[in-house]
Formats: C-alpha cells, sequence, structure tokens
C-alpha cells in the first residue's frame, strides 16, 4: 500500500457526452481543455458543476478575483494553479513584479487590493478564522458582507482546484513561474 497510486488526465474519448462538450468549448476558447479542468470530468457532473461555481456572478472584479485565486493557490502549494492564475493576472494587466507581491500577500501598489490578500492569506491559513485586525482591515479598505460571502465562495473554490492536484499531481501544462 505505500505505492502511491497514479492518476491519468482523461482524453476526451475517455468522459461523458455532456463533459466532451465542454472539452469542444474549451478547444475552440483556450485551443486546449486544462488538464486540472479535464481531471474534473472523471466525473460526469464536477466539471460542469465546477465551471457553474468558478463562472458564477460576483460582487468583485476579475481582478480582485485573480488576487484570491494567487494567494490561495500560494497557501496551499498548488503547483498547478499558481502557473494557471499567473497567467491569468497577466492577462488581466499585473505586472510580474505585482503578480510576485499578490502571491506573497504584500501588495504595495494598491492598499484595497492588500487588505483583501491578506484577509485571504489569514482565512486560509487559519481555516476560516482570520485576525480581528485582518477582518477590520478588510471592511476599512470598502469591502462589505457581500464582498465577504463572495470571497469565501472563491476561496472555496480555489481549496477545490489547490487540493485536487495536489492529490492527483497531474502534469502542469502552464508555463513556470519563480518559487518564492
Amino acid at each position: 500500500m505505500s505505492e502511491k497510486i497514479s492518476f491519468k488526465v482523461p482524453t476526451r474519448d475517455e468522459v461523458s457526452t455532456a463533459n466532451q462538450e465542454v472539452f469542444d468549448h474549451m478547444l475552440k476558447a483556450f485551443g486546449k481543455t486544462p488538464n486540472l479542468y479535464a481531471s474534473f470530468a472523471w466525473n460526469d457532473t464536477a466539471l460542469i458543476d465546477y465551471l457553474a461555481l468558478q463562472n458564477r456572478k460576483s460582487t468583485l472584479s476579475a481582478k480582485e478575483r485573480e488576487v484570491i485565486n494567487l494567494v490561495v493557490s500560494q497557501v496551499n502549494d498548488c503547483k498547478y494553479c499558481v502557473p494557471a492564475h499567473t497567467m491569468l493576472a497577466g492577462m488581466l494587466g499585473y505586472n510580474e513584479q505585482q503578480i510576485l507581491e499578490i502571491r506573497r500577500a504584500d501588495i504595495s501598489f494598491d492598499d484595497k487590493l492588500d487588505a483583501l490578500a491578506k484577509f485571504t492569506k489569514e482565512t486560509v491559513i487559519n481555516r476560516g478564522r482570520p485576525s480581528d485586525k485582518a477582518l477590520e482591515l478588510f471592511y476599512d479598505a470598502g469591502y462589505n458582507a457581500a464582498n465577504l460571502v463572495d470571497v469565501m465562495i472563491i476561496i472555496g473554490d480555489k481549496i477545490i482546484s489547490n487540493y485536487l492536484h495536489n492529490i492527483t499531481q497531474i502534469p502542469v501544462d502552464w508555463p513556470a513561474v519563480p518559487k518564492i
């Protein structure tokens, strides 16, 4: 039982018809089906359910959501999601130095995002129990109760994908990023 069990990425032909349609959509949109998304497709409903969670309407901007994604993925040491979200953060206009600051949850270029990053990091590290100071800074930065709920949903989303990769160790299909 000490032998590690291998988890492979399914091909289009190995998944349900509904998941094949998602694979086809991703191929058209991205030129590939990213390995982690494909891994969800071993389950007939998980990929579609996960995409619905990821693509839900939010009170937070795309840039704020990406801060959360990067911080959570960094805290969880997800070798797949950190590179994926580094690329996405770059597409949203963050430069390399800003992305490193986001990953460290120590943002010098935007006080509101810094409060968000610190709150997110403390929430993940302390399993839903950030310090009173982090929560106060979050609210003082201009966030509200609706934003807090969205942060929790995004953290949950990232924990799902981080843990799936950390368990399966499926191949990373994103460019490598610097370690911090």
